[in-house]
């Protein structure tokens, strides 16, 4: 979903809890863009595997961009932009980041942070009180999931060994037979640990 895509017309008669909505999600890709940033900074990433510092990358911008729609939607609805990130996962981060000693370190804690945003906003595409922000939610919640399987295939090559196969393009033959099912563990996506709208709500 690029910057291009974001709907400037007028939103319908939106709720609060949309609005908040919107925020907790901004709040949520504010705090990726944060990791990945930060990531991308780290010795063993950026002197690292040029595939994942290219994944790295690219997915920042997508972060930023989701982060871009969300507040832009909030503001069209007459609430306030959200330019803080998510309080109970920056905890997290905050404890987790700077301990992170290698790249499956900073993989796991994006693989949290991507599968949290995809579960909420999967459960916002049934909560969303009007069809554009129901559209808004379904647009970025596949993204989040295409993040997660990827960082899941990649944690999967290291795992077993195999980081010289995490590459564009890869020895398609030479990938063990897991490398084909590791990035997709749900056959729906749940979202049980879905964040509760008021999460990263402006306050």
């Amino acid at each position: 979903m690029g910057s291009e895509h974001i709907d400037t017309r007028p939103l319908e008669p939106t709720t609060r809890d949309d609005i908040m909505a919107l925020q907790t999600a901004a709040s949520l890709e504010n705090l990726a863009v944060s990791v990945y940033r930060t990531a991308a900074a780290l010795p063993f990433i950026k002197d690292g595997n040029a595939t994942l510092q290219e994944f790295i990358a690219t997915t920042t911008r997508h972060h930023e961009e989701h982060a871009k729609a969300f507040n832009t939607a909030a503001v069209q609805a007459g609430g306030q932009p959200q330019t803080g990130t998510d309080p109970k996962y920056a905890a997290v981060v905050q404890r987790e980041l700077p301990a992170a000693r290698t790249p499956e370190d900073v993989i796991a804690l994006a693989l949290s942070l991507e599968d949290v945003a995809a579960q909420t906003y999967t459960k916002n595409v049934g909560g969303a009180g009007t069809a554009r922000l129901r559209r808004l939610f379904a647009s970025v919640a596949p993204v989040e999931a295409q993040h997660r399987a990827t960082l899941l295939t990649v944690q999967s090559l290291l795992g077993s060994g195999d980081s010289d196969l995490i590459g564009i393009p890869t020895d398609a033959a030479a990938l063990p037979a897991a490398a084909g099912t590791a990035g997709f563990p749900h056959t729906f996506y749940p979202t049980g640990n879905a964040s509760p709208n008021s999460e990263g709500a402006v306050r």
